[in-house]
């Protein structure tokens, strides 16, 4: 033998068990009855097997019915593939029915969604702009929204509130699909989170990034006070932002912290394409470490989205 120091296992010396008396983990009065052509769609549900990332999401739906009964915030953290993958008439109808109490968001989901309510169009061909010198030159854009947070900046506004208030002004074309427009008429908190030099508005002659900088602290206080109010049942969703909300997530609940605000017993979902290290560990983790649950749901926008909102919808009243 080429390893003289190392003897088999004698398979003899095994001892087992009767699966009649080892615990499982899968039962079959845990199969679910297949959906049936023609059944409604509480029935698709109840097809979801018991299992993994089917469990959590119906789950999850459940939480979000918690939360809106006990009036705590249900914080949709959302990046700018919401809005490029036409799912805003979905936000806006969860807007209206009362399932988004707050929403968080980047400098491009501000773009796209203005783009959407002035042109009905948005989102250039950036591999074939790019080296053209005329990715990011859309005039009307760089335009409208710096003089958007200028007035802002004068009238005491935060970013989300700014454009808002723009778009109720400007009387755009298309203002019904926009969902900055359609909270700022329900009056839902809006907040924008930029990174300076990540938006083409920001070189734009018309940009100032004293304005973007001072709106952009003035939304971080105001996310900040609606998640101090998330604790004991409330929720935050982070949506296709893998970097910047998350950031911003878990610094609101670390100025809520330090100032003595206890934020126990609520609930994180992340819903993205992949799995990330921010998501991961600064809203499915850390934040719920004191209680509460996170949850992490990997999958298409287009696809999760109107399944988490059909799911919401039909099983709350």
């Amino acid at each position: 033998m080429p390893y003289p120091k190392y003897k088999p296992l004698n398979k003899k010396n095994l001892k087992t068990v009767s699966i009649k008396d080892r615990p499982s983990l899968v039962h079959l009065s845990d199969f679910p009855k297949p959906y049936l052509a023609g059944a409604d769609f509480n029935s698709f549900i109840a097809s979801l097997p018991p299992f993994l990332a089917a469990r959590d999401l119906r789950e999850f739906a459940g939480r979000l019915g918690e939360a809106r009964k006990k009036n705590k915030p249900i914080i949709w953290g959302m990046g700018a593939h919401v809005v490029k993958l036409g799912l805003s008439p979905l936000i806006i109808d969860l807007m209206q029915r009362g399932w988004i109490s707050a929403i968080a968001t980047n400098g491009a989901f501000m773009i796209h969604d203005f783009e959407i309510a002035l042109a009905g169009n948005t989102s250039e061909d950036v591999a074939a702009n790019l080296l053209q010198g005329s990715y990011g030159n859309t005039d009307e854009t760089g335009l409208f929204l710096n003089l958007a947070l200028k007035d802002g900046m004068q009238a005491n506004m935060g970013a989300g509130e700014a454009v808002g208030y723009y778009l109720i002004q400007a009387k755009l074309p298309h203002l019904e699909h926009s969902i900055l427009f359609n909270a700022y008429k329900l009056n839902i908190p809006v907040t924008i989170h930029p990174a300076i030099g990540t938006d083409f508005i920001h070189f734009h002659p018309m940009f100032a990034g004293e304005v973007t900088g001072a709106l952009a602290e003035r939304d971080f206080q105001l996310l900040a006070s609606i998640v101090a109010e998330i604790g004991q049942g409330g929720a935050y969703l982070n949506i296709g932002s893998a970097v910047i909300l998350p950031e911003v997530f878990l610094k609101a609940v670390a100025f809520c912290s330090g100032q003595g605000i206890r934020l126990e017993n609520f609930y994180t979902a992340v819903f993205d394409f992949n799995r990330h290290y921010r998501p991961f560990e600064n809203v499915f983790k850390r934040p719920v470490a004191h209680g509460g649950k996170g949850y992490y749901f990997v999958g298409h926008h287009e696809i999760m989205l109107p399944l988490l909102a059909a799911m919401i919808l039909s099983t709350q009243s």
